[in-house]
Protein backbone atom coordinates (compact mmCIF):
# COMPACT_ATOMS: atom_id res chain seq x y z
CA UNK A 1 0.00 0.00 0.00
CA UNK A 2 1.09 3.41 -0.81
CA UNK A 3 1.50 5.92 2.21
CA UNK A 4 2.29 9.73 2.80
CA UNK A 5 2.89 11.12 5.89
CA UNK A 6 3.81 14.68 6.73
CA UNK A 7 5.57 16.09 9.52
CA UNK A 8 7.14 18.93 11.16
CA UNK A 9 4.66 21.19 10.96
CA UNK A 10 4.32 24.28 13.69
CA UNK A 11 4.43 27.58 14.76
CA UNK A 12 6.91 29.93 13.68
CA UNK A 13 7.66 33.58 13.66
CA UNK A 14 7.69 35.66 10.64
CA UNK A 15 11.46 35.41 9.07
CA UNK A 16 11.55 32.21 10.67
CA UNK A 17 12.56 28.09 9.11
CA UNK A 18 10.60 25.41 9.55
CA UNK A 19 11.15 21.65 7.53
CA UNK A 20 8.29 19.73 6.58
CA UNK A 21 9.23 16.01 5.78
CA UNK A 22 7.46 13.57 4.18
CA UNK A 23 7.62 9.41 5.02
CA UNK A 24 6.99 7.21 1.87
CA UNK A 25 6.29 3.94 2.06
CA UNK A 26 4.65 1.14 -0.35
CA UNK A 27 6.90 2.78 -3.49
CA UNK A 28 10.04 3.55 -4.51
CA UNK A 29 10.38 7.19 -4.88
CA UNK A 30 12.42 6.82 -8.20
CA UNK A 31 9.30 6.31 -10.21
CA UNK A 32 7.56 9.27 -9.18
CA UNK A 33 6.82 12.79 -8.90
CA UNK A 34 6.73 13.92 -5.48
CA UNK A 35 4.70 17.48 -4.95
CA UNK A 36 3.83 20.01 -1.71
CA UNK A 37 0.84 21.54 -1.69
CA UNK A 38 -1.01 23.89 0.73
CA UNK A 39 -4.41 25.17 1.51
CA UNK A 40 -5.51 27.99 3.86
CA UNK A 41 -8.99 28.12 5.16
CA UNK A 42 -11.37 29.06 2.95
CA UNK A 43 -9.01 28.81 -0.36
CA UNK A 44 -8.29 26.82 -2.70
CA UNK A 45 -5.52 24.02 -2.70
CA UNK A 46 -2.58 25.23 -4.30
CA UNK A 47 0.76 23.75 -5.33
CA UNK A 48 3.72 25.09 -3.92
CA UNK A 49 6.91 22.69 -5.15
CA UNK A 50 7.24 19.41 -6.68
CA UNK A 51 10.22 17.29 -8.37
CA UNK A 52 10.86 14.80 -10.78
CA UNK A 53 12.64 12.17 -9.58
CA UNK A 54 13.21 10.94 -13.22
CA UNK A 55 15.35 13.52 -13.61
CA UNK A 56 15.40 15.43 -10.42
CA UNK A 57 13.71 18.47 -12.27
CA UNK A 58 12.45 20.88 -9.64
CA UNK A 59 9.29 23.29 -9.55
CA UNK A 60 8.47 26.47 -7.43
CA UNK A 61 5.37 28.76 -7.02
CA UNK A 62 6.39 32.08 -7.59
CA UNK A 63 5.07 33.06 -4.29
CA UNK A 64 8.10 30.81 -2.39
CA UNK A 65 10.48 30.52 -5.35
CA UNK A 66 14.29 31.77 -3.64
CA UNK A 67 12.47 31.05 -0.36
CA UNK A 68 11.58 27.02 -0.17
CA UNK A 69 13.54 23.87 -1.26
CA UNK A 70 12.58 20.15 -2.39
CA UNK A 71 14.80 17.63 -1.87
CA UNK A 72 14.94 14.06 -1.53
CA UNK A 73 16.79 11.51 0.42
CA UNK A 74 15.79 8.10 -1.33
CA UNK A 75 17.49 5.51 0.93
CA UNK A 76 15.17 7.29 3.71
CA UNK A 77 12.27 7.31 1.26
CA UNK A 78 11.47 10.81 2.42
CA UNK A 79 10.95 13.96 0.72
CA UNK A 80 11.73 17.72 1.99
CA UNK A 81 10.43 20.77 2.35
CA UNK A 82 12.94 23.79 3.88
CA UNK A 83 10.81 26.79 4.44
CA UNK A 84 12.63 30.37 4.94
CA UNK A 85 11.94 33.31 5.61
CA UNK A 86 8.16 32.58 6.20
CA UNK A 87 5.48 35.21 5.84
CA UNK A 88 1.91 35.23 7.37
CA UNK A 89 0.53 34.02 4.01
CA UNK A 90 2.57 31.37 4.29
CA UNK A 91 0.36 29.97 6.79
CA UNK A 92 -1.77 27.30 5.78
CA UNK A 93 -2.00 22.67 5.89
CA UNK A 94 0.62 21.67 4.12
CA UNK A 95 0.16 18.43 2.05
CA UNK A 96 2.67 15.98 0.38
CA UNK A 97 1.50 13.82 -3.08
CA UNK A 98 2.41 11.53 -5.34
CA UNK A 99 2.18 10.46 -8.69
CA UNK A 100 3.69 7.62 -10.58
CA UNK A 101 5.60 9.73 -13.67
CA UNK A 102 4.24 12.73 -14.44
CA UNK A 103 0.88 14.08 -13.07
CA UNK A 104 -2.42 13.95 -14.77
CA UNK A 105 -3.53 16.31 -17.04
CA UNK A 106 -0.28 17.95 -17.69
CA UNK A 107 1.43 20.47 -15.24
CA UNK A 108 2.50 20.31 -11.50
CA UNK A 109 0.58 21.83 -9.56
CA UNK A 110 -2.88 20.58 -10.34
CA UNK A 111 -4.51 18.45 -7.36
CA UNK A 112 -5.89 16.34 -9.67
CA UNK A 113 -3.47 14.94 -11.51
CA UNK A 114 -1.95 13.27 -8.12
CA UNK A 115 -3.34 10.10 -6.88
CA UNK A 116 -1.42 9.64 -3.24
CA UNK A 117 -2.04 12.60 -0.57
CA UNK A 118 -0.37 12.52 2.79
CA UNK A 119 -2.49 13.96 5.72
CA UNK A 120 -1.03 17.24 6.02
CA UNK A 121 0.40 19.08 8.51
CA UNK A 122 0.05 22.67 10.01
CA UNK A 123 2.25 25.20 8.95
CA UNK A 124 1.46 28.60 11.00
CA UNK A 125 3.16 31.87 10.46
CA UNK A 126 2.65 34.53 13.49
CA UNK A 127 3.64 37.35 16.04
Amino acid sequence: QVQLVESGGGLVQPGGSLRLSCAASGFTLDSYTIAWFRQAPGKAREGVSCISNSDGTTYYADSVKGRFAISTDNAKKTVYLQMNSLKPEDTAEYYCAAEIGAPYGGGWFRPSGYDYWGQGTQVTVSS
